[in-house]
């Protein structure tokens, strides 16, 4: 299978190195093809298209890969994985793998993480893709969130077209971890985004902690518990009017860390 594999912490993040490698161990044909640069927190942005622009990409090294073919390129990874089903550097492939994402992507505060939207993007083209992320720690666990891709891959290959999936392991040994669940996807979380303060010209945002009451079967609760979890996403689509106009208001969400703080 050709697979397309990009991220949203740069192509000298260690998270794409081990998954590059991992995809390349399972005899897959891997291009990798990731931002020249940190873009955490783009979503599916492609950033500004001009005819008269060009976007520079550079040959890049996989570290114990050297025999993969890997680009970095000068834009988001939504750009990444247009360009690539564009044709820009070869077949379009069969499948995008987006990660490891340092800092699980968990809820629907998953909107704004670059390693689902350039997922999502990849179905706009209708081809299926994984998102992959794995929970803070010091070591990072990236094996553990490699291992377990295997049944992710194996599910995206039965399903329709444009299917993607979102993983996310815990900061766990792998011998330590409990299993792959199903996961519904969290509202609220245990950490959110907050106005920290303002000033004439500028504000400040902070993560927070919260105690909020976490529904066991989704995904922020399991991946507490040692799990982790997978759950089916998709981006835009369009809503029947007659199904949203006796809906009630939802109650307001403030968004879950997506991505590692800075200085973590």
């Amino acid at each position: 299978m050709r697979i397309l594999l990009t991220n949203d912490d740069g192509i000298e993040s260690p998270g794409i190195h081990a998954l590059a490698i991992a995809l390349h161990e399972r005899d897959h044909e891997v291009i990798v093809l990731a931002p020249r640069e940190d873009m955490s927190g783009v979503g599916a942005a492609i950033g500004r298209i001009r005819a008269d622009q060009r976007i520079e990409t550079s040959p890049a090294s996989i570290p114990g890969a050297p025999q993969l073919s890997a680009y970095s390129i000068a834009g988001p990874p939504g750009l990444a994985v247009m360009a690539a089903c564009l044709g820009a550097f070869g077949d379009p492939p069969d499948l995008v793998v987006t990660g490891v994402n340092a800092g699980p992507n968990l809820g629907h505060a998953c909107l704004h993480s670059g390693t689902v939207g350039a997922a999502l993007t990849a179905a706009t083209f209708g081809i299926s893709a994984l998102a992959t992320s794995v929970d803070v720690s010091d070591p990072m666990q990236w094996p553990t969130a490699c291992s377990v891709i295997d049944e992710p891959l194996r599910l995206l290959a039965r399903l329709p077209a444009a299917s993607v999936l979102n993983l996310n392991a815990p900061a766990l040994p792998e011998d330590d971890l409990r299993g792959l669940e199903w996961a519904t996807l969290d509202r609220f979380g245990r950490v959110r985004v907050a106005l920290a303060a303002t000033g004439d010209r500028w504000l400040q945002m902070e993560y927070r902690s919260t105690e909020t009451d976490l529904d066991p079967g989704c995904d922020t609760a399991l991946l507490e518990r040692g799990y982790a979890t997978l759950t089916a996403i998709e981006g835009i689509s369009e809503v029947e009017l007659d199904e949203i106009e006796d809906e009630p208001a939802r109650p307001r969400a403030e968004a879950i860390v997506s991505e590692v703080p800075e200085g973590s």
